[in-house]
């Protein structure tokens, strides 16, 4: 195992060259671009073997993705904001027809207006794409979810394709040191791809076929019951994969701190990290606060929130989201899990267009919920670190 200095677009790409795809197809966009450059590098350099198609759109790069996938072979893609929404209609061919592509997501602020810097809702505007949906907080922890995604899509009871999210700018630009597993030992945890999901001369088949009211709704239970399928495995991944390499991110999501804590903040991202550090300041001067991370945003974890009961006093929601005409898009999914528990709540909008989270605006968090559970305040969400 090396360590090298590297941003997080660049761990995610080694994430991908340690997967063995057989194909790339490539369209950039800001800031996803450094990434297929990257996999651009290792091609050019000879230290990954696949074929690396540079398409005119990031339509054709999620449908060139697709046809790759129907011939039985593993494919990656990237992209980002407007490029993912230009996608939206192969994403749920992908889906539907259950083809296990993997392709990194680099959360970036959709227009109008414009903007390229980092916030969520580019990610939940596909929530019901029938992709599963996993967020990271760390360079290192996109490395290692890539290669953890090809395992759980390419599952036979799962077969469905997986996004990972890793916060623009915030992450995919921003350096650390990182861990690159062997080859020889990802080689352990993830073997080539075999599937019956594929065009064969010797066993034909339709792909992608249209199907009228008489079946298209059992199709639709056949996808649901596979992301019941998809919870286990993505326990079950992680944890092989801890037992290989020594690092692991608790599966679906992570409680930090949360073992008597009174009040509790939910987080996807990289957000989740300075989180961490205000929990840690926080608990230093006797306050009882924890985080949960939620790791897999589809398949959610409603059995965890729907378990919590009065578990916590005060329960806040960090959305660098917004459904627009109701509240925070995380917050709706923790809420509705959450229906009956007595748990105080609070949703949080902050980040939106790449604005700063410094720990301030954290630990004001933490302070609204309080004053909510004392019940010294009203309404349930705050637009925080706001310019008026």
């Amino acid at each position: 195992m090396a360590k090298a200095f590297l941003s997080g677009n660049e761990a995610a790409a080694h994430g991908v060259r340690l997967s063995r795809p057989k194909v790339v197809s490539a369209y950039p966009i800001t800031p996803q671009t450094t990434l297929v450059e990257k996999l651009a590098d290792f091609k050019a350099a000879g230290e990954a073997d696949f074929k690396y198609i540079m398409v005119e759109s990031e339509h054709s790069a999620m449908a060139a993705a697709l046809g790759v996938s129907m011939m039985g072979a593993r494919v990656f893609t990237a992209t980002s904001s407007q490029g993912l929404l230009y996608m939206c209609e192969m994403l749920h061919y992908v889906s539907g027809a259950r083809h296990p592509i993997v392709m990194v997501d680099a959360n970036r602020a959709t227009a109008a207006p414009w903007n390229i810097y980092g916030d969520q809702r580019d990610a939940y505007a596909m929530r019901d794409s029938g992709w599963i949906m996993l967020f990271v907080e760390s360079g290192q922890e996109a490395l290692d979810t890539v290669i953890q995604a090809y395992r759980i899509a390419e599952d036979p009871s799962v077969m469905i394709p997986v996004m990972v999210n890793l916060d623009g700018f915030t992450l995919t630009h921003t350096y650390d040191l990182v861990d690159i597993p062997d080859q020889a030992l990802v080689d352990r945890y993830l073997p080539p791809l075999h599937t019956t999901n594929k065009l064969d001369m010797k066993d034909p088949k339709t792909l992608c076929m249209t199907v009228g009211p008489d079946y298209h709704a059992e199709g639709r239970l056949l996808q649901q019951k596979a992301f019941d399928d998809a919870e286990k495995m993505i326990i079950q991944a992680d944890r092989e994969y801890a037992a290989l390499t020594g690092r692991g991110y608790h599966g679906m999501l992570e409680e930090y701190r949360c073992e008597d804590a009174e009040l509790a903040l939910v987080a996807t991202g990289s957000v989740s990290g300075t989180a961490r550090v205000v929990v840690d300041m926080l608990r230093a001067q006797g306050r009882r606060v924890g985080l949960i991370k939620i790791r897999s945003f589809r398949p959610f974890p409603k059995a965890y929130f729907a378990g919590l009961g009065g578990r916590f006093k005060g329960v806040g929601v960090v959305d660098r989201s917004i459904s627009f005409g109701y509240e925070g898009t995380l917050y709706t999914e923790v809420r509705a899990a959450m229906y009956g528990s007595p748990a105080k709540m609070q949703n949080y909008i902050v980040g939106l267009g790449g604005r700063d989270i410094p720990k301030e605006v954290v630990v004001q968090m933490y302070d609204e919920l309080e004053k909510t559970v004392n019940g010294n305040s009203s309404g349930e969400m705050r637009f925080l670190g706001m310019r008026w």
